[in-house]
């Protein structure tokens, strides 16, 4: 299918061949027949595109503060490395989607084959959108007016969050798309309504519709003559222009009456004058998007409405609230369609988003249904036989770790790649494209399907892993999975399970997890000097984790499992690998007065079948400006260090060498051993006994921080 991205870093807008998304639980699948280019929001992201680093880095003050410091911490070029990778990252457009519903996904109900919806898809032939992001079609509703439903639901939450009440003048600032919607909607509330923009064309269709209209470039003072109309100043201000100055937030506040409402739609500069506000007793609110549940994971990708009775209204109601006004006459979006352009002529739109008069562009895409099979949902590259070669990979997951680390990694290292499985098919594409993949999927089934592939890397979300490492397993596969293995003992359980009964069968099938941090050039230079037999050792491990914010899905613990399990467990492998020795007890205490298993600043105590103890302290309360991961080993009067995976220094070790380094936390030589190993046969790399270990002690860790005690290791 084709799809229109955005270049983040050279600026270029381009229609690319994507594999059609497959709808996952709870999700629709949407065949496109228009979609709405919103000429605010995507001409921003263009120029920002189009922009040079330094004005890139301008326009975000606090993104240049969090590369500053990372700087501190991991160095300058490392910083620099991930900055252009993160600008690689191509950008999906468009958010005001039109189209029928040719498949439904498990869990989805209200909605049938068939049914006209709108949702917030892109401007993709195909879209697979969350149910509770799409709204049925009205049949009175012609699909170009339908695809203002997601728009007009940001004009209607900044109307909502204002409370206009009949006969109240509220003021509307920018008469672009957003403003000329929210000018209809406050009209048809009874209220007198003054709309105030510097383009004439928009001006006369905000007076056509009955409101009162300043054009500041006719040598209207705003602010005057509002006072002028209202006697005592606007009952509330609705800012829905797009500018860089602090005039307008200005204006707002001079304009409205005592203990006015101003609520911020659009996006301007925010620098408020304290007397302007304090005097009047204002209220400044900025309004988010749809409405509720926007940005709520619960709500848009797990399906959990909220209450109809304590939240009337959410963005999917929203949105079939501008479906009914767009049906019975009350908003007339008809006027603001300033052109219809075929999807393979997207340029027309995009090369002269800036000309001035242009209210609302449409993208009209091909009427012709076609059959979706599963040619559908892989997209192909390349033409490269890999007929009796070994090391065939394919990744499951196409995340910032697989872009950012996995794939610079494996360069290389003699795997060849073949397929890469994404949800939507954008990052999947962009990342085969970069690194020759032959292949861009959808849908992973392809991937255990194919005799060719004998290696599956899995680097999706924790709660999954489990499901992907089993059927690859099941299909014979050789199998790298990010850690964790599994989030509970069930899964884990089930892993070891299936994969000793394929193994019986078929001698084969190799497990690796990805405890990347014992191959470390550092990592292996202590190991040599402390020895095979060098007795019970002291280790303390400090990770300076960083704060993640609560609703981020690590901290899930159905989805991520938290921190502990999905990150913790790096620190317990490596305590494993350098004192040689199993885990048998764990104690964990975490920071504050209450318990709770999600925590992410804990300490961690080990003990080792061997005697060894280990602490680890799991932070995530410190400065990001600070070293990220530190170790001190103590061993038979002998002392190593081991900071942020830069330095190695030893004290009472003759003849050891510090050691200086970039950042290697060691995954370029275990992505290279480990395809050495898949080519040659041999030991795996890491025995599955020491996996299991280490898996079961992460485990161990927030049962011991729920009964308070220590907890034995099987």
């Amino acid at each position: 299918m084709k799809q229109i991205i955005q270049n983040l870093k050279t600026g270029e807008t381009a229609l690319e061949d994507i594999p059609v998304p497959k709808p996952g639980h709870g999700q629709l699948l949407i065949k496109t027949s228009h979609s709405l280019v919103s000429l605010g929001t995507e001409r921003m992201l263009v120029e920002f595109s189009k922009a040079n680093l330094i004005q890139k880095a301008k326009q975000q003050p606090d993104k240049v503060k969090q590369v500053l410091d990372k700087i501190k911490s991991d160095g300058l070029l490392p910083t620099l490395e991930n900055v252009f990778k993160r600008l690689e990252e191509p950008l999906p457009l468009g958010y005001c989607n039109v189209g029928k519903v040719v498949e439904i996904g498990k869990g989805v109900t209200g909605f049938s084959v068939g049914d006209v919806v709108a949702s917030n898809g892109k401007h993709a032939e195909y879209v697979s959108v969350a149910e509770n992001l799409v709204a049925k079609v009205p049949e009175e509703v012609s699909r170009e007016e339908a695809a203002f439903t997601v728009i007009g639901s940001i004009s209607l939450q900044g109307i909502r969050l204002c409370k206009p009440t009949f006969g109240e003048t509220i003021v509307v600032y920018g008469l672009g798309l957003l403003g000329l919607i929210a000018v209809q909607m406050l009209m048809a509330n009874g209220c007198d309504v003054i709309g105030i923009d510097i383009d004439e064309s928009k001006c006369a269709l905000a007076k056509k519709w009955g409101a009162r209209v300043i054009n500041p470039n006719d040598g209207d003072d705003p602010v005057k003559t509002v006072m002028d109309i209202t006697g005592m100043g606007a009952d509330g201000v609705i800012i829905t222009a797009s500018a860089k100055n602090h005039d307008i937030v200005s204006n707002a506040a001079k304009m409205s009456r005592k203990r006015g409402r101003i609520v911020l739609v659009g996006v301007i500069g925010l620098n408020l004058n304290r007397a302007e506000f304090y005097e009047k007793e204002l209220t400044f609110q900025v309004s988010c998007s749809y409405g509720p549940g926007r940005y709520d994971d619960d709500y848009e990708k797990k399906g959990i409405d909220y209450p109809l009775p304590f939240v009337r209204w959410t963005e999917k109601r929203n949105f079939e609230a501008i479906l009914g006004a767009i049906k019975k006459g009350s908003i007339n979006v008809k006027d603001l369609i300033s052109e219809v352009v075929e999807l393979k002529d997207y340029q027309n739109i995009y090369s002269a988003m800036g000309r001035s008069g242009s209210i609302a562009s449409i993208l009209k895409y091909s009427a012709e249904q076609e059959e979706l099979d599963k040619k559908n949902n892989t997209v192909v590259l390349g033409n490269g036989s890999f007929l009796g070669a070994k090391a065939v990979t394919a990744f499951i997951g196409a995340g910032n770790f697989t872009k950012m680390t996995m794939l610079p990694a494996l360069k290389d290292s003699g795997a060849k790649f073949k397929y890469i499985a994404s949800s939507g098919g954008v990052s999947g594409t962009a990342l085969a494209k970069k690194y020759g993949f032959t292949h861009s999927t959808t849908d992973y089934a392809n991937i255990l399907e194919d005799k060719e592939v004998d290696t599956v890397f899995i680097t999706t979300r924790h709660n999954s892993h489990t499901k992907f490492v089993n059927e690859a397993i099941n299909a014979g596969k050789h199998v790298f999975v990010e850690k964790p293995l599994a989030i509970n003992i069930e899964q884990l359980n089930s892993v070891i399970e299936n994969y000793q009964s394929v193994v019986d069968k078929q001698g084969h099938p190799t497990l690796m997890v990805g405890f990347n941090r014992r191959f470390s050039p550092h990592s292996r230079a202590i190991k040599k000097a402390i020895g095979d037999n060098m007795g019970p050792i002291n280790i303390v491990a400090t990770m300076n984790a960083g704060f993640i914010p609560p609703q981020v899905w690590v901290h899930d613990l159905e989805i991520g499992g938290g921190r502990i399990i999905g990150e913790a467990c790096h620190y317990m492998d490596l305590c494993t690998y350098f004192t040689g020795s199993a885990i048998t007890s764990v104690c964990m205490n975490s920071m504050g007065v209450d318990t709770d298993e999600s925590t992410d600043n804990a300490s961690i105590l080990l003990k080792f079948e061997n005697g060894s103890n280990a602490v680890i302290n799991y932070f995530a309360n410190g400065s990001k400006a600070y070293s990220k991961e530190r170790f001190e080993v103590f061993s038979q009067e002998r002392v190593f260090i081991l900071d942020n995976f830069r330095t190695t220094e030893a004290f009472g070790v003759k003849g050891f060498k510090n050691i200086k380094t970039r950042i290697n936390k060691g995954h370029k030589e275990q992505f290279h051993t480990y395809i050495q190993k898949i080519k040659e046969g041999g030991e795996p790399l890491i025995p599955l006994n020491e996996i299991v270990n280490v898996t079961k002690a992460s485990f161990a860790a927030l049962q011991s921080l729920k009964e308070k005690k220590w907890i034995d290791i099987d």
